[in-house]
């Protein structure tokens, strides 16, 4: 089992939305999936309570019993966890980013969202684990998104390749709790999810394929 944390210290920033979006595009890969709820506000768990589909699992809990969330997502087959985690760099996100394989910090490109990252930064260097910024609400067309990439970059931040737009299929999505890959397969928001998932893959050594194309490369 993989698993990516989700980690902000900035509220806003689109945790949640990157947190529920990648454990159903590893729902829909054929994975079995656990997304763990560790914000008291419980948006990724009242997300969960509207959907009509029954995976990904959705959990809500204490970060205090996060390792036995781990144990129990490990023998019930998970094939990936993911946890999404309270909008500061407390003992709760210090304590998803130890049990992580890959921890991804939403950030919006502006000024003040971008100068919040660095407890978050801090966070995963004390946990010793991989982190990527991953640009999200980022307006369409605009220059801001590559001065922001070039800004992050050049101060040491790993920026992942692939940015979530503002777009109005992830807002009308999560409203019955459904993820932009469903609720518009063929949209811009659908690809955007669908290239993180499969970088995002790549990170944590999984396949992004679904379990009957992961079988037949396997037969090549």
């Amino acid at each position: 089992m993989r698993t990516i944390a989700v980690i902000s210290q900035k509220g806003g920033a689109g945790k949640t939305t990157l947190a529920v979006h990648l454990a159903v595009a590893a729902t829909l890969a054929g994975y079995r999936t656990a997304l763990v709820d560790l914000d008291p506000q419980a948006t990724a768990r009242k997300w969960g309570d509207k959907r009509q589909a029954p995976d990904p699992e959705v959990i809500g809990d204490h970060a205090e019993r996060l390792p036995q969330l781990v144990e129990a997502a490990k023998s019930n087959g998970a094939g990936l966890l993911v946890i999404d985690t309270a909008p500061n760099a407390d003992r709760a996100s210090l304590a998803a980013a130890r049990v992580a394989d890959l921890i991804l910090i939403p950030c919006r490109p502006a000024a003040f969202d971008l100068e919040a990252i660095e407890a978050t930064r801090d966070l995963a260097a004390i946990a010793r684990k991989p982190a990527w910024v991953v640009l999200s609400a980022a307006p369409s067309r605009s220059a801001i998104v590559e001065e922001a990439r070039r800004g992050l970059e050049a101060d040491g931040t790993r920026v992942a390749p692939q940015v979530l737009h503002h777009r109005v299929a992830y807002s009308y999505a999560v409203i019955d709790g459904r993820s932009a890959s469903e609720y518009e397969p063929d949209g811009k928001a659908a690809e955007e999810v669908a290239a993180l998932f499969t970088w995002a893959c790549g990170q944590v050594g999984l396949s992004a394929g679904r379990p009957e194309d992961r079988k037949a490369k396997g037969k090549r």
